[in-house]
């Protein structure tokens, strides 16, 4: 994975040192005698002559040329690594910070002083293969997305199960999960009952229950309207018993190879600070070299020999390279995006990572994102005496032979709460925008609103009637009345509520910063009214067409500055592409939710959003405190190398201890865990 590095301007001749040297740092995973370890033992085993030939320069009767001998061989390991990648660099014409090593490392020889030389080449090599291995375990997070799917699946073909590569399954086929065994490929559950944990995809703690379709021979191009319980993604660990799955996609276009693909990618988004310290180099470099020319001279104007001045020149070399000003950024947001990903949260590099901890207000979409996005039976109220199981009896006979939308959600809720069998009604007739009509056991039964039952039914409502169907839309619900013969018998109300964490993950969003909460919706001002003070949002915008929710947003831009749009991604596409972070909901298995959003939940939870805020604002402190480590060594260091006051050794130490610190400190992100915050009643109330 290509790291997020320093093209800021290809021909400077400086710290491309970030760039290629991550090119490198997987090369030295392989091939090499000590496999991933090469460069820290290379590095070790240079400290470890160089500390032997010290010591023998010492024991009078041993010739000098032992002492060096064992100088020049750690020069050699030292110096390996930085002579690789010196000459890549080179070769495409740059200099880099290990060419810059290398030339004081050959001035010390020259000059004799083989023991400083080698103490330059050692530090450096040290801090080198530290570094490397700080940046190669935040990218191994990230790349331990790319193992979750197994290597191969169980297929059945012609009666027969077969195991084949992944890539060698078809839209279509039929795969055997067995229990505790990893889903090959994303698809529907046909058969078998069992829990799936899916916090590989989508970081959901919980394992979420799966049952087979009806009918597995069904259409299931609009992946959208697979229900949750039916359908499974590849990379996720299937529980105790066998399912047999029936794939939907490719494994070349499943949810995990696109995350794989666009956390590839994503690093590449550079971040504001990256930005900022891309220019701050593209014109400290060269004047650092204009500087160490300078000096070079200065024995032509200070009585001094010429190696004093090449001496100190060199010295200044060292100190003033921008190492860990090169990684301060990109090595925390490579840590970031990692976590995060973790989490089950895609962030699409370092700008979405470090705006949403910059962000004052979020505007939420309501159906889907809010709300499940699916209609509940909310009340059942019964009139003339009749039980509620009988109406309910009668609401399940007449609504399981219709196909609206509406009558699946009542048939289902309706069934749990009866637990009995119901019969079938014959003669249904729709009446468009109305609702139903039907015969049950020879009594004529209408279920509508109370247009159909005034003009169908041919019965006036009375008082009480009118007065329950005002207070139940009121509150935001679709009313429908049971007329049987002429008797009303009963209301139900349905709405599509407010998902369970919704409101704790609002109050969190306050507490964490979040000035101002707006709902989106495509909804009546009421019906969006009433879902917003379940939740305890204040603002709704209701009626909205989708380009209605795209200017709301530029509103909301020119008041709030960072506004991040939190939507199911389909038709909030064009307001999330507007806002300053556009954050998708339940992305897993959703195409456009992944292309079109800067950061993506890949479970349909609210409640990773405040860690995902959290999670930023660590980043950005993090980042914050690198640049102040990394610039604040530079500053110390060059006065006091200028000055002679420290040597090259000091200068060395100091500045690859800087650029070691930095690492370790971004690598702190990766346990980074968030905090639950107990919410008190006061915030409640704000």
């Amino acid at each position: 994975m290509s790291h997020q590095h320093h093209h800021a301007d290809e021909s400077h001749a400086g710290h491309d040192h970030a760039d290629h040297k991550h090119e490198h740092a997987h090369e030295h995973d392989h091939g090499y005698v000590f496999g991933r370890n090469t460069e820290i033992i290379f590095s070790l085993m240079a400290g470890a002559l160089l500390a032997i030939g010290f010591g023998l320069s010492f024991i009078t009767g041993i010739a000098h040329g032992v002492s060096i001998a064992c100088y020049v061989v750690a020069y050699f390991f030292g110096g390996y690594f930085a002579t690789v990648e010196a000459a890549t660099t080179l070769a495409r014409g740059r200099f880099d910070i290990d060419f810059l090593m290398l030339v004081a490392a050959i001035g010390a020889a020259i000059l004799g002083d083989w023991a400083e030389g080698a103490l330059l080449l050692f530090l450096f090599s040290l801090g080198h293969s530290l570094e490397h291995h700080a940046m190669n375990k935040a990218r191994r997070s990230i790349a331990a997305l790319s193992s979750l799917a197994p290597a191969t699946a169980i297929v059945q073909r012609n009666g027969n199960e077969t195991e084949v590569l992944l890539s060698e399954i078809v839209v279509g086929d039929i795969i055997v999960v067995k229990p505790n065994s990893k889903i090959a490929a994303d698809g529907v559950v046909i058969k078998g009952n069992s829990s799936v944990n899916q916090a590989p995809i989508t970081g959901e703690s919980i394992p979420v229950d799966k049952q087979p379709v009806a009918n597995p021979d069904a259409d299931f191009s609009n992946e959208k309207g697979i229900p949750e319980q039916h359908r499974v993604f590849s990379g996720t660990i299937n529980g105790s018993n066998v399912l047999l799955v029936k794939v939907l996609k490719k494994t070349t276009d499943s949810t995990l190879s696109k995350l794989i693909q666009l956390v590839s990618e994503t690093v590449s988004q550079k971040s504001p600070t990256q930005l900022f310290t891309d220019k701050v180099q593209r014109y400290y470099v060269p004047s650092v070299l204009i500087l160490v020319v300078t000096l070079l001279f200065a024995f032509l104007v200070v009585d001094e020999p010429f190696s004093k001045s090449f001496y100190r020149s060199m010295s200044v070399l060292v100190a003033a390279s921008p190492c860990a000003l090169a990684i301060a950024t990109p090595s925390a947001v490579l840590s970031g995006v990692a976590r995060a990903a973790r989490a089950g949260i895609l962030v699409k590099g370092g700008a979405p990572l470090e705006n949403l901890g910059a962000l004052t207000a979020m505007a939420f979409d309501k159906t889907g994102t809010i709300t499940e996005g699916k209609p509940r039976l909310t009340g059942v109220v019964t009139f003339n005496e009749v039980t509620e199981n009988d109406l309910l009896t009668v609401v399940v006979a007449v609504e399981s032979r219709s196909d609206h939308p509406l009558a699946a959600a009542i048939v289902n809720d309706a069934r749990a709460r009866l637990q009995q069998d119901v019969p079938v009604a014959g003669n249904l007739q729709a009446i468009a925008g109305r609702g139903v009509k039907a015969v049950l056991n020879n009594d004529v039964i209408f279920i509508g609103n109370k247009e159909l039952l005034q003009e169908q039914g041919g019965i006036t409502l009375n008082e009480e009637v009118l007065q329950k169907v005002q207070h139940s839309e009121k509150t935001g619900n679709t009313t429908m009345l049971i007329q049987r013969n002429k008797d009303v018998i009963g209301m139900l109300s349905v709405m599509d509520i407010p998902r369970t964490e919704a409101a704790t993950a609002i109050q969190q969003l306050k507490v964490s910063g979040i000035r101002k909460v707006v709902m989106l919706s495509g909804d009546n001002q009421q019906v969006a009214e009433a879902v917003a003070t379940q939740v305890g949002i204040t603002e709704v915008w209701g009626n909205l067409m989708p380009e209605q929710k795209l200017e709301s947003i530029k509103k909301l831009i020119e008041t709030e500055k960072k506004v991040a749009m939190v939507g199911d991604g389909v038709n909030d596409a064009p307001a999330m592409a507007k806002s300053t972070v556009g954050i998708a909901m339940g992305a897993a298995g959703s195409d456009v939710a992944l292309e079109t959003a800067d950061i993506a939940l890949m479970s349909d939870k609210l409640s990773a959003l405040p860690f995902a805020i959290q999670l930023s604002r660590r980043c950005g402190s993090i980042i914050q405190q690198n640049l102040w480590i990394s610039l604040g060594m530079v500053a110390v260091l060059i006065p006091l190398t200028i000055t002679g006051i420290a040597s090259m050794g000091p200068a060395v130490m100091a500045h690859e201890g800087s650029t070691v610190i930095v690492a370790l400190n971004a690598l702190r992100l990766l346990a980074f865990k968030g905090r639950t915050m107990n919410i008190s009643r006061e915030d409640r109330k704000k």
